[in-house]
């Protein structure tokens, strides 16, 4: 199969000056130069014949579609001078419709290996079956000394060597309809219900790097993905990624997570709305999956997004915090009909928060043989740790954590159709619950943690350090008693929201103002914390950008009055 491939090197051409490649696949032709529209090149085998250069611009017209791929390896841009994959439109008439990168059968639509300073934007990448390359049926592919892992991916920005990796700006694009298999597979429940699936799947954007490796600035933003088997936009750091920013983009219909961070440090995510992650629409799909999740990340800032409709027979959240994270920041979301629920904190996790954020009726799916082996839950403090895998049959490590976790001004809103489930493990460690209004319909029940052998109920004396206070209850039984950890000074009441039930963020302002304004407490440091958040306790506007005036207000939005 041919391939794409751009062995850049460090220096400049003897000219100094950057060129500009056009391809076109209705009116071009592989004889032609390539460097002007006139002279455009018709398919991507054309770039081939060129070294690319800082500065250098690959254009593709508006309108087309082309088969085959674009791989980067080793690519050495600057800052001042990156190398740009992009389009260009006849006549000046951005209207026309993105070009389209047909990559069936190949490991991605564009593939960065070791390299830095690449912008790609305004493209649509597709990639629909094909299975996997026949030379990477071996499991892997060759490139000199260094092994890449065959995937099935939109874009693959990956990091194997020594040398820094990163600085890729990603901006406009559009991935979509993307799976390893033929239409007409039907993906196993079995495979489903694995960690993290190990059969052949399809990935929106994955950005990965292997240990010792370091892939580093990573922007993504203005982009879309939608319909892939499995995680919409993946990072998994097996090395080290950091100083990711995901901005105002859209995940729709993922097989599996919408977004997913492994071993990353320092990011932000702003912005994005995730909906449908899990999706069972397509039978190749893992059909599993939350929002978003984070693994053995710190520094995580995640605000200003939306998590919509995840589902699936186990995880499924709105937005999860697996185990081995610290200072993960969850604030001024929307998390509404999430099958798996809405707080999920795991085990070996250090001073994260969830705070003023809106959850609408998460937490629905109910543990059934065949269908589901998690409930879902409203509220879920897990000291889940992983499993021990040495033996025939892998057994949970011994729990402990999280540790020092703050939850305060949610508003959360559970319609009577959803009994709200609540799991607290005794190994939990510090936590702050304070200021957060349960708005709970219907029932609530308490729930043993499942996602390990389940413990037996207890009391609290191994709970440590809990701050559990101030919080509105729309009944007295919403939070119920057979729960290891009880409010010391709740307050019961309607907050009386303006539009229960909707899909707004300002559906859920509270009309009874006396109930909510100015009840709240000033957040405390959880006892024996010494570090608390990496943003502060204090929060200066709500989740609609109210400034906070005096007092906080219960639950995500301020009503004052002053």
């Amino acid at each position: 199969m041919r391939r794409l491939l751009f062995c850049v090197l460090v220096m400049m051409s003897s000219s100094g000056f950057a060129a500009d490649y056009y391809v076109h696949a209705s009116n071009g032709s592989d004889r032609n130069q390539g460097t002007s529209p006139e002279q455009a090149w018709k398919s991507l085998r054309a770039l081939e014949k060129v070294t690319l250069q800082p500065g250098d611009r690959v254009l593709l017209a508006r309108g087309e579609r082309f088969h085959g791929n674009i791989e980067l390896v080793d690519v050495a841009a600057t800052e001042t001078n990156p190398v740009v994959i992009s389009s260009y439109a006849e006549g000046a008439d951005e209207s026309q419709p993105k070009p389209i990168v047909e990559a069936k059968g190949r490991n991605a639509g564009v593939l960065i290996l070791d390299s830095r300073y690449i912008e790609i934007s305004n493209l649509q990448i597709e990639a629909d079956g094909g299975g996997f390359p026949a030379h990477a049926k071996a499991n892997k592919r060759k490139l000199g000394k260094r092994s890449l892992k065959p995937r099935r991916v939109g874009i693959y920005v990956v990091a194997l060597g020594r040398e820094e990796s990163g600085y890729i700006r990603i901006d406009n694009v559009d991935v979509r309809e993307v799976y390893a298999n033929n239409q007409g597979f039907v993906r196993s429940y079995k495979d489903t219900v694995s960690s993290n699936g190990e059969e052949e799947y399809g990935f929106g954007m994955f950005f990965a790097s292997v240990p010792g490796a370091v892939l580093n600035h990573i922007s993504v933003s203005n982009s879309s993905v939608s319909n892939v088997s499995h995680t919409g936009m993946k990072f998994h750091g097996k090395g080290e990624i950091n100083y990711v920013q995901v901005l105002d983009n859209q995940v729709l219909n993922s097989g599996g997570p919408g977004m997913q961070m492994s071993g990353v440090t320092k990011a932000l995510v702003r912005g994005n709305t995730v909906n449908g992650s899990g999706s069972p629409l397509d039978k190749r799909n893992w059909s599993r999956g939350s929002g978003m999740w984070t693994w053995g990340s710190s520094d995580i800032i995640v605000e200003r997004n939306q998590f919509l409709n995840a589902n699936g027979p186990g995880d499924s959240a709105g937005f999860h915090i697996d185990f081995n994270c610290k200072n993960i920041i969850v604030q001024y979301n929307l998390s509404a009909n999430n099958a798996g629920g809405f707080i999920e904190v795991l085990g070996n996790n250090y001073n994260n928060t969830y705070r003023y954020n809106v959850s609408v009726n998460d937490g629905h799916r109910v543990k059934k043989p065949g269908v589901a082996f998690q409930e879902g839950k409203t509220f879920w403090l897990s000291g889940f740790v992983g499993s021990d895998k040495s033996g025939k049959k892998p057994r949970p490590k011994k729990r402990h954590g999280p540790y020092n976790t703050y939850i305060y001004n949610n508003t959360i809103f559970v319609d009577d159709h959803i009994t709200a489930k609540i799991a607290v493990t005794k190994v939990a460690e510090g936590a702050l619950i304070a200021n957060n209004i349960f708005h709970i319909v219907g029932d609530s029940k308490v729930v043993q943690g499942d996602q390990y052998v389940p413990e037996n109920n207890g009391d609290t004396l191994n709970l440590k350090n809990i701050v559990f206070k101030n919080n509105l209850f729309l009944k007295s039984d919403n939070w119920p008693e057979q729960v290891l950890i009880q409010d010391s000074a709740p307050l019961i009441g309607n907050a009386e929201f303006s539009q229960p039930g909707g899909l707004r963020i300002a559906d859920y302002a509270p009309t009874n103002t006396a109930m909510v304004e100015d009840r709240g407490i000033d957040i405390p440091r959880i006892p024996g914390d010494e570090n608390g958040l990496i943003v502060g306790l204090k929060v200066e506007r709500d989740i609609l950008g109210n400034p906070i005036i005096g007092k906080p207000d219960m639950g995500a939005i301020e009503v004052s009055t002053h």
